[in-house]
């Protein structure tokens, strides 16, 4: 499925908006492309996922839709839930249970991640899908946007996507040379994006990584960022509360230093944002 990309006009500036929230309830957005690759593999070729992260990832969810949608059996590790989940799972947790993820709580959770690998049908998938795995559905999200300048006669064009482990930014810097991929980081800081980043390679010369003004805890709910989440939906399309919101303040930051077109890839993961709200309400 290609998604529309349509006009969007926030704070003054006219932007572009690749909306990947719409491919699917479960499986959209960045996470649809990093699962790419295994949406298009034979069900044969694997029994079970094996996969670890946050008690509210999207790409926990993702990934046991995948598994239902596969008949592949989804193991996913997390640190030991704090109790009002164990006795009510809600948001992604709940979804992804009620789609027979099996749920591994470990206390040693560094150890037991360490100790992982895939074996035989067993595969794992690194914590956000961040694995050369990836790079083939990235490729093809490249193939749509080049599509879309191409029809549309757009000469330069920056391409903007918020970045946890800079798997999709990295990857589509590598897809589309002649565009500017331009993200920041959401987990850490820039050195560590960096970091993340090389696991995969050489980071591409075409790939801007902006600093924010402010550092923030990642996944902490502040003030400004609902504020920014509020005025986005107002303004005609919803992001998520978790990556979107700093990436538009910090890309707001840095509107003098950008020319030419700007499309902003919507990274979905739309159904974490009960939880979010929840969280900002209490």
């Amino acid at each position: 499925m290609v998604s529309d990309i349509t006009p969007f006009h926030f704070r003054g500036y006219d932007f572009f908006v690749k909306r990947d929230e719409q491919i699917h309830p479960h499986l959209s957005g960045n996470k649809y492309y990093k699962l790419y690759t295994l949406l298009n593999t034979p069900a044969e070729s694997y029994q079970t996922m094996i996969s670890y992260g946050g008690n509210q990832s999207n790409a926990m969810l993702a990934i046991a839709h995948l598994c239902q949608h596969k008949g592949w059996a989804f193991e996913y590790i997390c640190k030991p839930l704090p109790q009002h989940l164990k006795g009510k799972p809600t948001g992604n947790l709940k979804a992804a249970l009620n789609l027979n993820m099996q749920l591994i709580e470990c206390s040693d959770y560094d150890a037991k991640i360490q100790s992982l690998q895939s074996n035989g049908k067993t595969l794992v998938i690194p914590q956000g899908g961040a694995d050369p795995l990836a790079q083939a559905g990235i490729t093809q999200l490249g193939n749509e946007i080049t599509q879309w300048q191409t029809k549309q006669n757009i000469d330069r064009l920056n391409i903007v996507t918020p970045s946890g482990t800079g798997t999709t930014a990295f990857y589509l810097a590598q897809a589309l040379p002649k565009c500017r991929i331009i993200t920041t980081a959401l987990v850490g800081d820039n050195t560590y994006l960096k970091q993340q980043m090389q696991q995969l390679g050489s980071i591409p010369s075409n790939l801007t990584l902006l600093e924010s003004s402010k550092k923030y805890r990642f996944a902490k709910p502040y003030p400004e960022f609902l504020q920014t989440y509020e005025e986005l939906k107002h303004a005609g399309i919803e992001f998520d509360l978790i990556y979107a919101p700093l990436m538009w303040q910090t890309l707001l930051d840095n509107m003098q230093h950008i020319q030419g077109t700007i499309l902003y890839v919507h990274s979905g993961g739309l159904t974490g944002n009960a939880t979010m709200l929840e969280r900002y309400s209490s």
